[in-house]
């Protein structure tokens, strides 16, 4: 059985990509919004999103950080990684810059976004490890996360036991 994840991810950016490693079945997680839904969403305030993300984020065992270029910088990302290990989730991040988006285009790799935490006096990577794909061309990236994420996720659930 799939674990229970949740996704977070720069939507405007990454939407295409990250698609792509929801369509690979490997683990379950959160409806993704479409554009025009998010924005009503974010037109009600911040209330609302900590609200959408409670509601999401709820059974779900393991937050998948999906970093992009910008990721690392998203407020809503930054809220939903302190969410997730505060409520002691298993929490891990994967590079997908290199998997093409709907032009065909790959991206810039970003920033860690867990380099701005720590918990207590221990860096967050102790917890939450980054996975970046040894590999340049998208299919074999989407090859290799596909192969992998599962065995990911179950690591990152196991670190927080």
């Amino acid at each position: 059985m799939a674990r229970r994840t949740f996704l977070s991810f720069c939507y405007k950016d990454d939407h295409w990509r990250v698609q792509q490693v929801k369509n690979m079945g490997v683990v379950e997680e959160q409806p993704l919004l479409s554009a025009n839904k998010w924005e009503e969403i974010e037109d009600q305030g911040d209330a609302a999103i900590e609200q959408w993300i409670e509601d999401n984020m709820k059974g779900k065992s393991c937050l998948i950080v999906l970093i992009g270029e910008r990721t690392a910088k998203r407020k809503w990302v930054k809220y939903e990684i302190t969410k997730a290990f505060n409520d002691g989730k298993g929490v891990l991040g994967v590079y997908i810059h290199n998997l093409k988006d709907s032009d065909g285009n790959q991206a810039t790799k970003g920033q860690n976004p867990f380099d701005a935490f720590k918990s207590g006096d221990e860096p967050l990577s102790k917890w939450a490890k980054v996975y970046n794909p040894p590999y340049t061309t998208s299919s074999n990236v989407y090859d290799y996360i596909k192969d992998n994420l599962a065995d990911w996720v179950e690591k990152a659930i196991e670190l927080r036991s």
